[in-house]
């Protein structure tokens, strides 16, 4: 049986990345994370979790961006490589994530544990 941590290192090596919109944050909302990957980022407290709610933000996004970018979560990793989850400013890579990935994808968001990040 593949553990969680297994499905989600091979779904990141399989997800595109492209180059953002230098200021942009758009994709940086709340979003929820499975637990593997809320333990690979550090620990914020409930003053910050509330106030980037507060602002339908994420805890993590600092003055120059995401400040937990190589761990950031699947479901950041996702936007803008599918028409689902477009980019509002057009970026993208250069060949969008394979659609039976992003199913599989999907299918773990379904079958996992997620809480807000």
């Amino acid at each position: 049986m593949t553990s969680n941590s297994q499905k989600i290192r091979f779904f990141r090596a399989r997800i595109p990345s492209f180059e953002c919109e230098p200021g942009c944050h758009d994709c940086c909302g709340p979003v929820t994370a499975s637990t593997e990957e809320m333990a690979r980022l550090p620990i914020k407290s409930d003053k910050e979790h509330e106030a980037a709610l507060a602002d339908l933000s994420c805890p993590h996004l600092g003055g120059n961006g995401c400040q937990v970018y190589a761990e950031r979560p699947l479901i950041c990793r996702l936007f803008g490589t599918t028409p689902r989850l477009a980019c509002p400013n057009g970026k993208r890579p250069e060949v969008m994530v394979d659609s039976q990935i992003e199913q599989q994808i999907h299918r773990f968001f379904v079958e996992t544990r997620h809480v807000l990040v």
